[in-house]
């Protein structure tokens, strides 16, 4: 096996990127130089993660493998795998989407062009979780005391220059377009989605691998949102006091209640 560079490899790069001599600047250059190792080492042991899991290995025998308990390799490499996933797959389908998840982001087109916007942005994911009541999401919002039209109030406040308003999508969005396709038939006059919600689909790959899920559901989707602190959606949610660790904690109860009544 081809051994890793060095420390001392390591540092003289370090070193040689590094702006200047102080010892500060050079500490700079080595966080910098840290986190790329540390996710390029996540994206190699995710993609291979990926690889047992299309192999039909359980998660069991894959954190027996690597030495860590189920819930270590979810959290860990989900976000990696997540992204994999997404790299592999240019024109993404909503395969893996639960029923009431497709219609969510189905709805969401609807609640764009209801709003006069040219493109599907994070805000009207959330808007759209409404659609599906009895979808966990919608469930969780109405127990942290989130309601339709407090979330239709805030996107209409927010205007266009908001900060944190979604921007629309730059050129060549073509995999964005397919991705609503595949909803219905009708999406052909569906706006592209923004650059911050393709990422919460993204997002909501990563949420459910980390529960080790084998599908996409509306809760997914709800938790998805918070990835991103600058989307409206985040921001919504976050001033209205629906907080990310109460919606997941509102979630795991209710799946929880799920799993216990099969």
């Amino acid at each position: 096996m081809t051994p890793p560079p060095t420390l001392q490899e390591l540092i003289e790069t370090v070193r040689q990127d590094s702006d200047s001599d102080q010892p500060l600047d050079q500490l700079v250059a080595a966080a910098a130089a840290a986190a790329q190792l540390e996710e390029t080492t996540d994206a190699l042991l995710g993609y291979f993660v990926d690889r047992c899991r299309r192999d039909g290995r359980s998660w069991t025998e894959i954190s027996a493998a690597l030495g860590v308990t189920k819930q270590a390799v979810h959290k860990r490499f989900a976000s990696a795998i997540a992204t994999h996933i997404a790299a592999a797959n240019p024109a993404p389908t909503f395969e893996r989407f639960t029923d009431r998840a497709r219609h969510v982001v189905a709805e969401s087109g609807q609640e764009a062009t209801s709003l006069g916007d040219d493109f599907v942005g994070t805000e009207h994911l959330l808007l759209a979780l409404f659609s599906e009541p009895q979808g966990i999401a919608a469930r969780a919002l109405a127990a942290m005391g989130v309601s339709q039209e407090a979330v239709r109030t805030a996107i209409l406040a927010a205007g266009d220059r908001a900060p944190g308003r979604d921007e629309a999508p730059a050129t060549g969005t073509a995999a964005a377009l397919k991705l609503a396709a595949a909803t219905s038939a009708t999406a052909g006059t569906r706006p592209p989605f923004s650059g911050p919600a393709k990422r919460a689909l993204r997002d909501a790959l990563a949420v459910a691998l980390e529960f080790g899920h084998n599908y996409i559901g509306t809760e997914h989707l709800l938790l998805g949102l918070y990835r991103n602190d600058d989307s409206l959606a985040a921001q919504i949610l976050t001033q209205a006091g629906a907080l990310e660790s109460s919606a997941r904690a509102h979630v795991t109860d209710m799946l929880r209640g799920y799993e216990q009544g099969r």
